[in-house]
């Protein structure tokens, strides 16, 4: 059985370089699954991070004691995983960086899934709102990963697709619902659909979220996916950028120190 250490391990394929590097980002994720044999925390540095810096983060994280370091957070965003020590030896290295966290969890076994009156369709539907217009069209066409949509009253109110390149081993699922349809199921709803457009033998469905994310989290228990562990993220402050998906043509054209 895969560990979640290992699963945690997986879960980044599709978003590393040849390298092993996050792809457009300066900046560092700390990840930690407790319970494992080995609860040292696992490092993955952005590509835009120099790697004489590079170098020194590993070192840093390898050298910080296994303790829990405390930390000064905000109360929305108190993580019921506490951050590890190696948090703060990054957070002095790469300098003025934000800070996010949040659980992940693997996706096995789909239970209360269920939305009343969802309807769950591959077809093509009228752009939300919040996708650039050849996103959009990319998404539709395929070009951007599996995806399943929620129809109510002919409006696309639900979408779950693959916000990260999928692998042999790595699938990650992304949802957005309209805020008026919020907490009725049917993210779950779109989220289940999306389950076997993507499922294969070997491949790992993963979900993440944020700390303070209080109706993804429920999404994930009505999914009935399992926490593997929880992911820090310290990344530099960004210009206002369209948030685009990974395999969008218009990325060749976007600012390529956007954060993904």
């Amino acid at each position: 059985m895969t560990s979640p250490r290992e699963l945690l391990q997986i879960q980044l394929e599709g978003w590393v370089d040849a390298r092993g590097r996050l792809r457009d980002r300066y900046g560092v994720r700390v990840a930690v699954a407790p319970g494992s044999t080995d609860e040292s925390p696992i490092l993955w540095i952005g590509d835009g991070v120099p790697d004489e810096l590079a170098d020194v983060l590993a070192a840093a994280v390898r050298a910080a004691p296994p303790s829990i370091g405390p930390m000064e957070l905000p109360l929305s965003i108190q993580p019921a995983q506490p951050p590890p020590a190696a948090i703060d030896a990054c957070r002095q290295l790469l300098g003025e960086v934000e800070l996010s966290m949040g659980p992940s969890y693997v996706i096995s076994e789909i239970v209360g899934s269920n939305a009343p009156g969802a309807v769950i369709d591959r077809l093509r539907a009228a752009n939300p709102g919040n996708w650039e217009p050849v996103e959009w069209d990319e998404l539709l066409d395929g070009r951007l990963g599996p995806w399943a949509i929620a129809i109510v009253d002919g409006a696309a109110i639900s979408i779950c697709h693959t916000p990260v390149p999928m692998t042999a081993h790595s699938a990650e699922c992304g949802v957005w619902t309209d805020p008026r349809f919020r907490g009725r199921g049917y993210a779950a709803a779109t989220a289940a659909a999306w389950v076997p457009l993507v499922r294969a033998p070997g491949r790992h469905l993963f979900y993440m979220t944020d700390a303070d994310n209080r109706s993804s989290q429920r999404v994930a228990a009505r999914l009935g996916a399992r926490e593997i562990g929880w992911t820090w993220k310290l990344h530099r402050e960004r210009p206002a950028t369209p948030k685009l998906h990974p395999l969008c043509s218009k990325m060749a054209t976007a600012d390529p120190s956007r954060d993904l």
